[in-house]
């Protein structure tokens, strides 16, 4: 079976194909500046030449139609037909409390995924713009959603619910809901499998970092506490988003500076993190660089950003009454040595004992970056968000064909 995988943005489209024979990646690629007249598709045929192509690209329709054009091309593509691909995965960020795991693409979901669109402005449009213009290219192929919330339903009520008049729940649903379900969901269960150990007996603490940033306190394999909130602005210090704050920032600086509530929006989420802080970059790189160079607000930057995080591990253990592993993951969890080194080493009352050497090793394979008599079996496991979507899409057709 060969499953197309679609992240779809409100001006990208990312797009992965699997053979699930052996789980291998046909072909991926990118689409971005949709909407534009200098739209750019990226086309990585594997074992073939990477194709670029500038061109008009005006909706994702247009963009789902040239994506299927490249993987059936004569010279860069990987098959003869649309007809090879047996189904369709897209990438969801906001599930609510509708969706539990991962479904199939029918009125229902679309009605709900549309219902959720408050919680998720950015997103949850976008996805349904994938949606509908798969629909359109490729009529009578099941699709199947998958969510980034669907994790984090296992949380208990103590851990999802905030500290106000409960009518905001029961009306708006407002309470937490987590992010990077898929990317949590996975690490813990490949940190499991290269430890050789039973999931259910872990208290796991995965550290999702990237430009977006999260951490999530995995026990027996579930999730039962995750530092983004309602939406993905909570936790974290990260690259653009504030993370935490006294929420009575928010009326204060609107007050004083005259904001409206979308600039204030716009503020703590594009403005903010490692950008504000740093006053040049959200790109952690960057602000090692400037670091290690001494420049004091990209010191400062890295100064917040790791004890940051270092709170939300120590909170988790807490939580947990213990852990086992931590996991690091996503672009800077897996490449920023130096930030694993500075967290770990301020660990060591956990019995955390990290190995320099094996810290500074740069691979694409789980691996171990603690000591063989550290306390806590430290990990970095690179995620495959993609693979996910597509092995869920993969069991759920197969489950409808059976």
């Amino acid at each position: 079976m060969n499953i197309l995988v679609i992240n779809s943005g409100s001006s990208s489209l990312k797009y992965q194909l699997y053979n699930m024979t052996d789980e291998s990646v046909l072909a991926k690629g990118l689409v971005e500046r949709i909407g534009m007249d200098s739209s750019i598709l990226t086309h990585k045929p594997t074992g073939k030449q990477e194709v670029t192509e500038v061109s008009e690209i005006l909706e994702h329709n247009t963009a789902i139609r040239k994506v299927l054009a490249c993987l059936t091309d004569k010279v860069h593509g990987v098959l003869e037909s649309t007809d090879e691909i047996n189904a369709v995965g897209h990438r969801v960020v906001h599930g609510g409390e509708f969706f539990k795991e991962s479904s199939i693409v029918d009125a229902d979901a679309k009605t709900k995924i549309r219902q959720l669109i408050d919680l998720a402005p950015l997103h949850n449009p976008a996805a349904m713009m994938g949606i509908t213009a798969t629909e359109i290219n490729m009529p009578g192929v099941p699709q199947v959603v998958v969510f980034d919330t669907a994790f984090h339903q296992t949380m208990p009520e103590k851990a999802y619910m905030y500290a106000i008049p409960r009518v905001l729940y029961n009306k708006y649903k407002v309470r937490r809901y987590g992010a990077h379900g898929t990317s949590h969901d996975f690490v813990s269960k490949a940190a499991a499998e290269y430890l050789e150990l039973p999931l259910n007996d872990l208290k796991i603490i995965t550290c999702h970092i990237g430009n977006g940033a999260s951490v999530t306190a995995v026990q027996g394999g579930v999730s039962v506490d995750t530092s983004m909130g309602m939406t993905p602005l909570e936790g974290l210090m990260m690259g653009t988003r504030s993370g935490d704050l006294d929420p009575a920032i928010v009326p204060y600086v609107m007050n004083k500076m005259e904001l409206s509530v979308g600039e204030v929006n716009s503020m703590l989420n594009k403005h903010s993190g490692l950008l504000a802080i740093s006053g040049s970059s959200s790109d952690m790189r960057d602000i090692i660089e400037g670091a290690e160079k001494g420049e004091p607000n990209s010191m400062l930057a890295f100064e917040m950003y790791e004890y940051r995080l270092r709170k939300y591990i120590g909170s988790y253990a807490a939580a947990m009454n213990g852990v086992d592993v931590i996991v690091f993951t996503a672009g800077v969890g897996e490449n920023a040595a130096l930030l694993r080194e500075k967290v770990l080493n301020n660990l060591t009352f956990l019995g955390i004992e990290l190995d320099p050497a094996a810290n500074k090793v740069r691979s694409g394979d789980p691996r171990r970056i603690s000591t063989a008599n550290s306390k806590v079996q430290v990990l970095v496991v690179p995620t495959n968000e993609e693979l996910v979507i597509a092995r869920d899409t993969h069991r759920i057709v197969q489950g409808i064909n059976s």
